[in-house]
Formats: structure tokens, C-alpha cells, sequence
């Protein structure tokens, strides 16, 4: 098909993608366009008008390019697929030339260059050029509108110069050519100094991790572990691909997986202890030391726990120098200045946004870099772009805080799914060269311990209380709960060396344990992470319950001259809920009826109904004191998790032992009784049936949390009565955020259902390791959907060498993994043994022609599978070839869905002719395949001797309009769209 032909046939879909979104794909084109002489200045003017909406535009475009033919359609389609794939950033180099001739033209033919390196210099350039008499103040003015990104001011300057004529376009090519020289130049007059300063700043606040235990100096380049981060499949995406996954630091400023190009804020979403903030500590040592990210000439961290504590009003240019690091007095105004003139080369991030106790909101706009007001605002607006447009912005959080308003101004989203099964051994070897593989072997041999370790949190309690461990033998933690007491017991130890009471080294640090429970309660209630010297007098927190180690110093990056106040926080957000589960379960205040109040909400004041009820009886506060009303309710969820495990069997003996309360045993049975009612309430919930559909029922949010808590208690008999009442067909459980602890939790309660149902944990991160966690449940399975869920062919393999030993597994469904040939294969060996499964799904995988071969041979005399799909699987003719033979002897498959791959008309014939021997196949979708009408043709023949076979589906062919009208008359040939 020629490039114009393509362009009239696939012009519903140009106008989809470059309508989509923002206009800056589409003017991203038009400098390509330009730069090549396709557009002419006129054609420019007519198919650039602000006014008109971009799909007019579009539309007009290709009119324009289909009248100027073949050539000029070949390099619209060249620029096309150029703006889809490649990142801004390869545009930036421009090398320009000392002699230039023709400057206008010049600029013109570098024009996607220039636009992307103009975009830092707006404002200076701007400035240069009005002083030199070549454009007005007014012009300037026109152009640096705030409705225009910089790009688009950076397009406005250049046609601008254009019409000024060759004067002013050589003095802009000279002033790109010193930009280009000396990369830092236009930082060095003012600013070099106070980056050096900021430099040095951040990189010794980040040389050493400070996530985790303070009493260490853990040098970070030592022990650094990469974990799994993914751009997530967002709706934009084809249903058949997967998102971007497995992406490295240098991969979240880059152009791929933008879901809105005029944001400039990129999200980073992790569950607690995920390692977001060892992340952002990466990123700005990598930029501090001079190793990567060159392209920022200043990074502004801040740690939004620290930011809550600052109550007096604040501008933008105080928030950076005050709480980062402070410039020399004559230069404040100069290095300011050049912030605001070059936003884009500014990175500012945002670490633990979920612990920011502002709600955000974009209902109160602030533009003034230089006015005061409160905090909130000024971070508010800067995530919004009122404040230092283009200027970068990374704000990590955990998933729940994120709303749909602060949504619309994210540039970027990732999200942090923790350690890979390579990353827990890589950082066991990082942290312990010489004795790895034995600490390895020991969380492989225990599959719950292997679960956990997908945290990073956990994998660093593995490495701190690695010994403890082994000593353990076959009595390792299997709770989350657990490996919290553990740590507890390690620290205790390890502060009194000299005890000689370590069995009962809980009771003789009670109070100790009470203080730290008193701060952790009451901080989570008031929305406090960092305490000072004051708050910790305050809940009777001594310096011997301090050299425990649990309360580690906040490190910042403040000027110490203007903040003199040391602040404290837990090494952890997971040990501060520890520890008030502890006080919670510890404290005689607290009675069994308060308690109950801890796992059952008012769902429409979930954040307060439990410390209205509960606090009162702790703190003698009154129920609508505003303390209360600050408690998060994905703290609350985590503390009530800990305090259902410290009421399993063995635990509460400790507990028992250990602090002689009265009141535990009333309280262990409350605890039982309202998670059992809680899970119940949940299945009564379920609606009955539609009439000739499966029942189902879609898990609401806290019903995972609830079987987490249940696990916690390791209590069978709790567990069987939990899920006696469940009778529905499908059990939903999608966009869950369900790892391999939640994979552990569920198999351990789902394992008691009565009768067999189908689980739904599509689009989670159940991966290889949540795999292994599910099989003790699978039995009960009938149908498992795991899309996008990061398996790979070692997570394929261990569940079909299980699957096959399960009479009632008739459905699976692996799309969008990272199954490749060798799973294919896997796959293949398990179909030929097992028979009961019915329907296949591995779409958006890599299997390739050898695992497609592998299915195809296998499949010839399978007597059980109905419905194969292998869409986007990068299969070719050797595939193809293999499917064909196979249609012509299975005698059992009704619907085969090939779409998204590889095959050529030949194998178009092949399977053309395989049809007219099947009597089975009802449907096959073969759309987006490289089918001329050679290949269409045929298979448009079969039909006439093929009555069985009900839909043939072949869109997205390359076929001209007047060759698709001749298979209009195939009612069951689908070729259009």
C-alpha cells in the first residue's frame, strides 16, 4: 500500500491519536512538518488556529497532505511515527554550525530543536532581544501570555523572529550556539556557586540511607536495590499491550506514557514500606553527584512531614532557600530570578504525600512566587502549575490518598510494586556479601517470609534479624505481625547487651514499650509523624526509651542557622502503627466494647468513627475533639492489622506472659467475633443474581484488609467461619493492589470455601512470588484471571505443575504478562496433560512462533479447550503456519483470536484452506495482521464452503477503500474500522 493510500485508509485512526489530549503531540508534528518543507507558511497558518478545535485541525491536515501526494504523505508519516515514539529529549542536540547564510531558514529546518532547547530560555532570549531593539516590550508580552506552555511560546517567538527578518534570527542562532557550548553557562553568572552549595547539601543528606534504623550508617551506592516500577495501562492504551513496565530512574522524565503533556508533575504511587522514598533519595544523590539527571540545574527535596510542621505563612521563594538551603544575601534575588526565567531546569519533589494533613484542592489559586500565605497552597499550586510552570514536580504517595482532582494535573504516573524475586536475593547480597545464600534459602524455604520480602521494609527486618531467624528453625514468622515482633525483640536485645533477662526481655522494657505506644497513638490521631523534644516530654518519652532505636532523627535539608529545633521520627510509617496497636492492645483503658469500634466503620464517615469512639476512652477527649479528626484511615487499616495479630495463638501468649493485662483475653474474643461479622456483613451485601448470569461478587475495599487482618490471627477455625456463608460463582478482586502478602492472606482463608469459584485478580501485582502464595487456595478455583499482573514463565511454571492436579480448573485467563516462548512452551506440556481447561487468554504476551508452534501442536488432539486467544503475542508465519495445520484436525476449538500479530497472505491462504476442512471454529479474529487482498480474498472464499464458522474479523488491513467495498457482501466477514 503506498504512504498515501495508508494515510486515506488509516485516517480515523491519525485523527484519534493526534486528537487525543494536549495540542503539543499534534504541534510537535507541525515543527517536523515544517522543519521539511512538507507545510508551507500558509498551510502552517491554516492548520494552527488557536480558535479551532484540534480534531478540525487534524482533520484540515490531512486534507492539506493528501492533496501535496505521494512524497509529502511518506514524510507525514515518517513525522508521525517520530512524534509517537521518539523522546523530546533526543531533539535537544542541535550542533549549531559557526556560519550560517540563511538564519531564517536555518531556524526553519531545525525547527523541533530549537523549539525544545528554546524552552528553558524563554524569558532570557526574550529579555536579550528587547534590549537590542530587533522586537517590542509589546510583542513579548503577546508571546509570554500564561495561557501558552513554553513550547508554545517557544513557537510564537520563532515566527515572531521570522517576520523581524535575518538580523534578529542570527543573534538567536548565536545566542543557541553559546548555549550550546557551555550547558551550565547561562547558570554560571549568578548561580554556579549556590548549585555547587545545594550540591553539596543534598549529597551528604543522601550518601547514607535513612529510611530505616538511624544507628547505622548504611552508605546508599552500597545497598541501592532497583524495585519493579511501572507505567500503569491507562485507558488510552489498546486492550490487548500492556503498560511500560519495568522502568529505570532515568526512564521517569522521558516522553513514553505521558497521560497529560501540559502537567508537569509526575506521581509515584507505592503501598508503605514499597521504598518510595529510598527512590527519590537515589534520584537526588545520582543529581547531587554529578552522575545523572544533568539536565536539572537545581532539586529542591522536601519530605511533606517536615513541611506540616511549618504553621507561619510562606512564599515560594522562602519555602525553597529557608527549607532546602540558603543562598548568600546579594545573590538571593539573582538565583531566584533565574528559577523563575528557567523553571524547566528546576526539579522540586514531594516525598510522602499521603502524609501531608492537607486535603488537596485546587479551589484557591496562588501565582505570586514572592506573596505569603500558607503552606499548603504554595505546594498545592506548584503541583497545579500556578506556581513555577514547567518547573518538574515528583510527588510520591501511597495509592489511596491520590483524588481524581490532584489527577488532572499529573504529568506522569508510576507506580512501585517493590522487590522482583532477583531484587530480594540481589539485596541480601548487597547487605550480606558473605552470607546470602544462606539467608536466601531460608525466606525461600519459608513461602510466607517469601511473600513478605517483596516489601522492601521486610527484606530489610529479614537482613536486620537475620540471625534471630535462623535460631528460629521451623518456627519463622509467618505474619506480618510477626516479623514486627521480631524486630521488636532484635532491638530490645540489642540495646541491653548486657541483660540477662532476654526471655523476658519484653516485660523488662514495658514501659519503654508504653511511651512509644503512647506517641505512635496519639501522633496517628493528629495526623503527626515528626515529633519534637516537646511532644516526646509530653507523652513521657524518655532518653532510654529514645536509645532504643525506634525514634530516629528527621533529617532535612533546612538551613540549620533558621531551624534550630531537632524533630524525631519513627524509623518507619509501619513501626508508628506497631506501636499504637501495642498501646491499643496493651492498655487496660481500652475495653473489649472501644476495641470492636476498630473493625467496624460508619462507611460514610469511615475516617472518624472509630477515634470518636475510641479515643475517648484513651485520651478523655471529647468525640468531636478536632485531634480526632485527623486519623487516616490507611494508618488505622494497618494499626488494626497488628493488633489482630497480636492476638494469634502464639503471640498472645507473649502478650499474656509478658504484661499480665486483664483485659486481653476479653479482648481476643471481641477481636474474633467482629472479623468474622465483618466479612459475613460483607457477603450480605452481595445482590442476587441477574437472572440467567453468574452470581459474583466484587470485593469492596476494606474486604482484603479484612482477610489480611484474619491471616493475622492465624486462626483456622476463625478462617472457615469467615467464608462459610459464601455462595457466588465469580469472587472479583480487580485493582486491589493485591501483592504476594495479600496472595498469602487469601489463600489461607479462600482455601476453606466450600464449593469451587472463579478468582478475578486482574490488574494487581500478584507476580511470580503471588503466585506460589495462591496455590494452597487454587484447588477451590475453577476459573483464575490474572491479567497484568507480572508473571513471568517461572510463575506459569509452578502453577501448572499444580493446575493439572485440579479436576475443576476450566478457565485461565494470563493477558498482558511477561509470558514468553519458553512459557508458551510450559503452557504447551500442561494442555497436554491436563483436561479440564476450556479457555485460554494470553494476549499482550510474548510467546512468539516457538510457543505458538508448541500450543498449535499440542492443540491437534486436545478434546477440552473452546477458546484460544493469542493477540499481540509477536507471532509470525512459523505460527501461523502451525495454527492452520492445527484447525484442520482439533475438532473441538469454536473461537481462535489472532489479532495484533505477525502473519502475511500466505498464511492467510494456509488457514483459509485449514477451513474448509473444520466443522468446529465459529469465530476467528485475525484484525491487524499484514493482510493484502490476496490474503483477505481467500479467506472471504471460505466462506462459501465453511456454514459453521459465524464471524471472520480482518479490520485494520491493508486494503484500499474501493477493495474493502468488494467484501461487503460477506455477511460474515468484518473488514471496515
Amino acid at each position: 500500500m503506498s504512504s498515501l493510500q495508508t494515510v486515506q485508509a488509516k485516517r480515523d485512526h491519525l485523527v484519534s491519536k493526534l486528537a487525543e489530549g494536549s495540542r503539543e503531540k499534534y504541534e510537535y508534528l507541525l515543527d517536523h512538518l515544517l522543519s521539511w518543507n512538507v507545510l508551507n507558511w500558509e498551510d502552517y497558518a491554516a492548520v494552527s488556529l488557536v480558535s479551532s478545535p484540534l480534531s478540525n485541525l487534524v482533520r484540515h491536515l490531512l486534507d492539506v497532505i493528501t492533496c501535496k501526494g505521494e512524497t509529502d504523505c511518506k514524510h507525514f508519516l515518517d513525522a508521525f511515527r517520530k512524534v509517537e515514539n521518539a523522546s523530546h529529549e533526543d531533539e535537544v542536540c542541535l550542533q549549531v554550525p559557526e556560519d550560517v547564510s540563511h538564519p531564517c531558514q536555518y531556524l526553519q529546518s531545525q525547527r523541533p530543536r530549537v523549539v525544545r532547547l528554546l524552552c528553558n530560555y524563554i524569558s532570557a532570549i526574550s529579555q536579550q532581544l528587547v534590549e537590542r531593539g530587533y522586537v517590542s516590550k509589546f510583542e513579548i508580552e503577546e508571546i509570554q501570555l500564561l495561557i501558552f506552555s513554553s513550547p508554545q511560546k517557544a513557537r510564537r517567538l520563532l515566527d515572531l523572529i521570522r517576520l523581524k527578518g535575518n538580523d534578529p534570527a542570527h543573534y538567536l542562532i548565536a545566542f543557541l550556539r553559546s548555549v550550546e557550548q557551555g550547558g551550565a553557562a547561562q547558570v554560571a553568572d549568578v548561580c554556579l556557586a549556590y548549585q555547587k552549595k545545594l550540591k553539596s547539601t543534598v549529597s551528604a543528606q543522601t550518601k547514607f540511607l535513612s529510611t530505616y534504623d538511624g544507628s547505622e550508617n548504611m552508605c546508599l551506592e552500597d545497598i541501592y536495590t532497583e524495585n519493579v516500577l511501572e507505567i500503569p495501562k491507562t485507558s488510552n492504551m489498546s486492550e490487548h499491550i500492556q503498560g511500560f513496565q519495568n522502568q529505570g530512574l532515568l526512564d521517569i522524565f522521558n516522553s513514553q506514557g505521558l497521560v497529560n503533556e501540559e502537567a508537569d508533575t509526575v506521581l509515584i504511587l507505592g503501598h508503605a514500606g514499597s521504598g518510595k522514598s529510598t527512590l527519590l533519595q537515589q534520584i537526588q544523590h545520582l543529581w547531587a553527584e554529578g552522575r545523572a539527571f544533568k539536565k536539572f540545574s537545581f532539586i529542591f527535596p522536601f519530605s511533606c512531614r517536615r513541611l506540616c510542621c511549618i504553621d507561619k505563612p510562606i512564599s515560594l521563594k522562602s519555602l525553597l532557600f529557608e527549607q532546602c538551603c540558603w543562598p548568600s544575601e546579594q545573590l538571593q534575588d539573582g538565583i531566584f530570578q533565574f528559577i523563575l526565567d528557567n523553571p524547566g531546569q528546576v526539579l522540586i519533589t514531594f516525598d510522602g504525600f499521603d502524609e501531608f494533613k492537607f486535603a488537596f484542592t485546587d479551589h484557591i489559586k496562588h501565582c505570586s512566587p514572592i506573596e505569603s500565605t500558607n503552606v499548603a497552597s504554595i505546594v498545592f499550586n506548584l503541583i497545579q502549575g500556578n506556581l513555577l510552570k514547567d518547573c518538574i514536580k515528583v510527588v510520591t504517595s501511597r495509592p489511596d490518598t491520590v483524588t481524581a482532582d490532584l489527577r488532572k494535573y499529573v504529568k506522569k504516573e508510576f507506580h512501585l510494586k517493590g522487590f522482583s524475586e532477583d531484587g530480594i536475593e540481589f539485596f541480601m547480597k548487597k547487605h550480606h556479601p558473605n552470607t546470602s545464600d544462606d539467608i536466601v534459602s531460608l525466606v525461600k524455604a519459608n513461602s510466607s517470609l517469601h511473600g513478605l520480602c517483596q516489601i522492601p521494609v521486610f527484606c530489610w527486618i529479614v537482613s536486620k534479624c537475620h540471625k534471630q531467624l535462623i535460631e528460629c528453625g521451623d518456627k519463622t514468622p509467618q505474619t506480618m505481625t510477626d516479623m514486627y515482633f521480631l524486630t521488636l525483640k532484635h532491638f530490645l536485645i540489642h540495646s541491653s547487651p548486657n541483660s540477662s533477662l532476654k526471655k523476658n526481655i519484653l516485660s523488662e522494657r514495658l514501659n519503654s514499650i508504653r511511651h512509644l505506644g503512647k506517641i505512635s497513638f496519639s501522633g496517628l490521631c493528629q495526623g503527626m509523624y515528626v515529633f519534637s523534644d516537646q511532644d516526646l516530654a509530653n507523652a513521657d518519652v524518655t532518653e532510654e526509651d529514645k536509645s532504643l532505636g525506634f525514634l530516629v532523627f528527621s533529617k532535612n535539608f533546612a538551613n540549620e542557622q533558621l531551624i534550630s529545633t531537632q524533630y524525631y521520627e519513627f524509623l518507619h510509617i509501619t513501626f508508628q502503627c506497631f506501636f499504637a496497636a501495642l498501646y491499643i492492645a496493651l492498655s487496660d483503658d481500652v475495653d473489649s466494647t472501644s476495641l470492636y469500634q476498630l473493625f467496624k466503620w460508619n462507611r460514610k464517615s469511615t475516617r472518624e468513627s472509630l477515634v470518636q469512639r475510641l479515643l475517648p476512652c484513651l485520651l478523655g477527649g471529647r468525640p468531636n475533639n478536632p485531634i480526632i479528626q485527623n486519623m487516616e484511615i490507611r494508618n488505622l487499616q494497618i494499626t488494626a492489622t497488628f493488633v489482630s495479630g497480636q492476638f494469634s495463638s502464639v503471640l498472645y501468649d507473649t502478650l499474656l506472659d509478658s504484661w499480665k493485662s486483664e483485659k486481653l483475653p476479653r479482648k481476643c474474643k471481641t477481636i474474633k467475633r467482629y472479623l468474622a461479622r465483618g466479612i459475613q456483613k460483607h457477603f450480605k451485601s452481595i445482590p442476587p443474581a441477574v437472572r440467567d448470569e453468574k452470581k459474583s461478587m466484587h470485593a469492596m475495599p476494606e474486604f482484603v484488609w479484612l482477610i489480611k487482618c484474619i491471616y493475622e490471627m492465624q486462626n483456622v477455625p476463625l478462617s472457615k467461619r469467615a467464608v462459610e456463608g459464601l455462595v457466588v460463582d465469580h469472587l472479583k478482586m480487580t485493582y486491589c493492589g493485591i501483592g504476594p502478602t495479600e496472595c498469602t492472606a487469601l489463600a489461607y482463608v479462600l482455601k476453606h470455601l466450600k464449593n469451587p469459584v472463579g478468582i478475578q485478580l486482574d490488574h494487581n501485582s500478584v507476580g511470580d512470588i503471588g503466585i506460589e502464595q495462591l496455590i494452597p487456595c487454587l484447588h477451590k478455583c475453577h476459573a483464575l484471571y490474572l491479567r497484568d499482573n507480572n508473571i513471568s514463565d517461572k510463575g506459569l511454571g509452578c502453577l501448572m505443575k499444580h493446575a493439572l492436579q485440579w479436576p475443576h480448573f476450566q478457565k485461565i485467563a494470563l493477558g498482558n504478562n511477561f509470558i514468553n516462548e519458553v512459557g508458551g512452551q510450559i503452557l504447551a506440556r500442561g494442555l497436554s496433560e491436563n483436561k479440564s481447561i476450556q479457555y485460554l487468554g494470553l494476549w499482550g504476551n510474548q510467546v512468539g512462533d516457538l510457543g505458538a508452534k508448541a500450543i498449535a501442536d499440542v492443540l491437534q488432539n486436545n478434546k477440552s479447550l473452546v477458546w484460544l486467544s493469542l493477540v499481540g503475542n509477536n507471532i509470525g508465519s512459523v505460527g501461523g503456519q502451525a495454527l492452520a495445520g492445527m484447525l484442520e484436525k482439533n475438532t473441538v476449538l469454536e473461537e481462535l483470536w489472532f489479532d495484533e500479530n505477525k502473519l502475511q497472505d500466505s498464511d492467510a491462504i494456509s488457514l483459509a484452506e485449514s477451513l474448509k476442512i473444520n466443522r468446529t471454529l465459529k469465530v476467528l479474529k485475525l484484525s491487524n495482521n499484514n493482510f493484502s487482498y490476496l490474503g483477505v480474498s481467500a479467506l472471504a472464499d471460505t466462506l462459501k464452503y465453511n456454514s459453521i464458522i459465524t464471524e471472520v474479523w480482518l479490520k485494520g488491513t491493508n486494503l484500499t477503500s474501493d477493495e474493502m467495498e468488494t467484501f461487503d457482501k460477506f455477511d460474515h466477514l468484518f473488514v471496515k474500522g
